[in-house]
């Protein structure tokens, strides 16, 4: 490096954005992600030893999987080598390869490749890296933001360990925040800013646990804000609303407003309302609700109020949670309103909640009652001379499928499953009671 592009990179450095000046240097300052990076963790141990193996990063924006290529480029003795597959090509990648084959060959020296969005190389790209990781040559170091299982090619998956890193809590973007406001050296310390706690919530919860969102509309705050009569900028949740473009949902998850606009979107689904529902939806969406936690309440509404008078309505709500869970936000808006809708408009019945209730409630409050003989299983041997299946008529050797005999214990009398009258529990409730009745 010459004088010319040491001034170019430190003056580069001062005038970075302040998510970029902010981007942790040691596994110490890395905020988050206990999961994969406490000390109890392999990846930590792995980095600290410099015994690191080649690894996917797979998470959302603003995570931390570019923070963490750059701790390990800060921990590593390997050479540390950084392409964007958005922008590199071949050559790129090949001048890569013979410089970790110098390496190896004159210095014993290990290289460690880091190919941010990896997931937009193509099949052939991908699998021009595979010989190099199979022998060594390189270790590489992939981030991308799409499942790597669907994107990345299966013999690299192979020769990797995939980490997952979660969206940032609200509490770590707190951190963040509070540490970026006080850092002289890199942050915004010498600006003498503050902001007011409404204001630090509301950056945390509207940023969707990226880290680098809201460092952004931090710094626009800071740098905009005129200083108030005692010298110091203000940062009230009035500019932070204008730093992030969005306007303050009032949305507590542990309080009301969550318990509130849950279950009026549930009623709203189970009074088939597609409309409320909707709208229900989309407040909390707005508000940086949890989606997994949405999808898991359509599921329930699904099996719960609509039932078996539309057995495609669970169908539709797990596949929801399922794309959910895939696609995460904002896609994910799409199909959590394809299932709320779905079972808003459903024909409805808690027959099947009330019946596995009144079970329970039956089974709880009396002995286990002998199950018939003619049921219990008749294959073990001695079956026979206890008397075990005898009797037992197979349904399918009569008309319809169907035949009349004791299944429950003799002393159970009671009427669990009443089915309800419309949809196609219905018809199977007819069918049930014309055999019944034959």
């Amino acid at each position: 490096m010459d004088l010319f592009d040491y001034m170019r990179s430190t003056n580069l450095k001062k005038e970075s954005p302040l998510a970029a000046r902010m981007r942790p240097e040691t596994l110490e300052e890395v905020v988050g992600q206990e999961h994969i990076v406490s000390k109890d963790k392999m990846l930590y141990r792995a980095i600290k030893a410099d015994k690191l193996s080649s690894v996917i990063f797979y998470g959302p924006p603003g995570t931390g999987k570019t923070t963490l290529a750059k701790v390990i480029a800060n921990t590593t003795s390997a050479e540390f080598k950084q392409i964007n597959a958005t922008t590199s090509g071949k050559k790129d990648m090949e001048e890569v390869i013979a410089g970790a084959k110098d390496n190896i060959g004159m210095y014993g020296k290990k290289t460690i490749l880091f190919v941010d969005e990896i997931h937009r190389f193509n099949k052939g790209q991908q699998d021009f890296l595979l010989p190099y990781v199979e022998d060594g040559t390189i270790i590489l170091i992939g981030a991308t933001t799409e499942n790597p299982y669907f994107e990345v090619n299966n013999a690299l998956i192979s020769r990797s360990v995939i980490f997952e890193l979660k969206e940032l809590a609200g509490g770590d973007i707190k951190k963040i925040l509070t540490r970026a406001l006080k850092s002289e050296e890199k942050g915004l310390g010498a600006y003498g800013a503050e902001i007011d706690d409404e204001a630090l919530e509301f950056l945390a919860d509207v940023s969707g646990g990226d880290a680098r969102k809201a460092l952004n509309a931090l710094e626009l705050g800071v740098l905009t804000t005129e200083r108030s009569e005692d010298g110091i900028i203000h940062i009230t949740v009035e500019i932070a609303q204008e730093c992030i473009q969005r306007r303050n949902v009032k949305y507590d998850k542990d309080g009301d407003n969550h318990y509130d606009t849950i279950s009026a979107f549930i009623k709203s689904m189970r009074g088939s309302d597609p409309d409320a529902a909707v709208y229900y939806l989309a407040r909390m969406l707005r508000a940086g609700e949890s989606v997994d936690f949405i999808a898991r309440r359509i599921m329930i509404c699904a099996a719960e109020d609509v039932g078996l008078a539309d057995t495609n309505a669970l169908r539709v709500a797990v596949a929801a949670a399922d794309a959910v869970h895939r696609l995460g936000m904002p896609e994910a808006r799409i199909p959590l309103a394809e299932a709320a809708i779905y079972v808003a408009c459903s024909p409805k019945s808690n027959a099947a909640y009330v019946a596995v209730d009144r079970a329970l409630a039956y089974v709880e409050s009396h002995e286990n009652y002998n199950i018939p003989g003619h049921l219990r299983d008749s294959h073990y041997k001695g079956a026979a001379k206890l008397g075990r299946g005898i009797g037992y008529q197979y349904a399918h050797d009569y008309e319809e499928h169907y035949v009349k005999q004791q299944y429950l214990p003799e002393e159970v009398r009671e009427v669990f499953y009443e089915a309800g009258e419309l949809g196609e529990e219905k018809e199977r409730a007819d069918r049930i009671k014309r055999l019944r009745e034959r």
